[in-house]
């Protein structure tokens, strides 16, 4: 009987593949520049500031992280044709 060295013959399997982790990367940036445009000076209690209900901050900002939290899922529950053999 013989005794096989570990690791020599067995498939290498990744957690996640090369492709996820691109784009868990690239859906991260989304989600970044999501917030970014958010971002700005606030209305205070001795001035206000109309810029808060601009339409990047209130409609295209989140509408942009959005996107990017759902790539995120996307890119980390796809399976490639590989993995399905």
């Amino acid at each position: 009987m013989e005794v096989a060295e570990k690791g020599k013959n067995k498939p290498q399997m990744k957690i996640i593949p090369m492709w996820n982790i691109i784009f868990i990367g690239i859906s991260f940036l989304i989600i970044v520049l999501g917030f970014a445009l958010m971002a700005g000076e606030p209305s205070g209690a001795t001035e206000y500031n109309p810029d808060i209900f601009s339409v990047r901050r209130i409609t295209v900002g989140p509408m942009i992280s959005l996107a990017g939290f759902i790539l995120m899922i996307v890119a980390i529950l796809w399976r490639g044709k590989k993995a399905d053999a």
